[in-house]
């Protein structure tokens, strides 16, 4: 993880300055640059907001996103992949969407990268439970495994390639499986 070694600013500070590549995320008072992804978290993260997105988008179920940036409870984040159910994408009174998600995603998906510290990732989707998130995943795409949280309970392992990933009830018709994360980074 690349942190930017800066005295502790305000979130209104944080979001007046310009965006970053890697995004950089406000926690705790800090500024820290998320590391820029490499082939195995990109594929992951494409492949599965696509797929996500096909199936969620036609029906108005939601939308997933990647790197979008959610400000809510004194921290700016931008989880890898986002999830947002219809009635909560941002519209203005036409109907056209928005900019600014200002409340926590209803679903959010962090792909652990080289170096990049797990326990911030768990820190941020915590934040996001205790603020109203359903469920959170961290996919580890060297060991093909996935640590899910949802609220109110104990986090999940899953390593079986069999295995069927939980996802939110808005979601349930949606059969993920850990086999699907390996098929994303295949030719």
């Amino acid at each position: 993880m690349v942190q930017t070694p800066v005295q502790a600013i305000t979130l209104d500070s944080f979001l007046a300055q310009p965006e970053t590549k890697p995004a950089s995320e406000y926690i705790e008072g800090h500024i820290i640059q998320k590391p820029m992804p490499q082939c195995k978290h990109s594929f992951i993260q494409s492949g599965l907001a696509a797929t996500l997105d096909m199936a969620l988008r036609k029906p108005k179920i939601a939308r997933a996103a990647t790197e979008l940036r959610c400000t809510f409870g004194n921290k700016s984040i931008v989880p890898d992949i986002v999830v947002i159910t219809w009635d909560k994408i941002p519209r203005d009174e036409t109907g056209s969407v928005t900019n600014g998600i200002f409340f926590p995603p209803p679903w959010m998906i962090e792909i652990l990268s080289p170096k990049q510290s797990q326990n911030l990732l768990t820190g941020k989707i915590l934040h996001c439970l205790d603020s109203g998130t359903e469920l959170g995943w961290i996919i580890d795409p060297d060991s093909l495994t996935v640590l899910s949280y949802q609220s109110g309970q104990q986090p999940q392992f899953f390593e079986n390639p069999t295995d069927t990933l939980p996802v939110p009830e808005f979601a349930q018709d949606l059969n993920i499986t850990i086999e699907d994360l390996q098929d994303f980074m295949m030719d």
